[in-house]
């Protein structure tokens, strides 16, 4: 009977050892995603701000400069989901702030 059970034990022990360095795995990934993809994000905030978005289009630009300072505050508690959902608003914001800026521009004769 003592056999069985050691039996029965390993898969199960095995099991949460894989779920467990699965988890584990998943927050080294977040880090990893989240410095990838700030980077890429700030790169379009100052991208904004060259092409005139603290002028043109305000509420966009700093929108999108919140979100980024937001997501490292975030990120710095280690919850990299919540900085990345911030930093995909940052970048739609970011782009929105690029598109307006440049048609106030465009419209201006700029």
């Amino acid at each position: 009977m003592l056999r069985f059970q050691k039996l029965l034990r390993a898969p199960l022990l095995a099991g949460w050892l894989a779920v467990g360095s699965l988890g584990a795995g998943s927050v080294g990934c977040g880090g990893v995603w989240y410095t990838a993809r700030i980077n890429a994000v700030e790169g379009k905030v100052e991208q904004a701000k060259e092409v005139g978005a603290e002028q043109y289009a305000p509420y966009e630009y700093y929108s999108a400069k919140e979100r980024v300072q937001k997501a490292r505050e975030e990120a710095s508690r280690a919850d990299y989901g919540d900085a990345i959902d911030l930093l995909e608003e940052a970048e739609s914001f970011a782009e929105k702030a690029i598109a307006q800026a440049r048609a106030v521009r465009k419209g201006a004769g700029r």
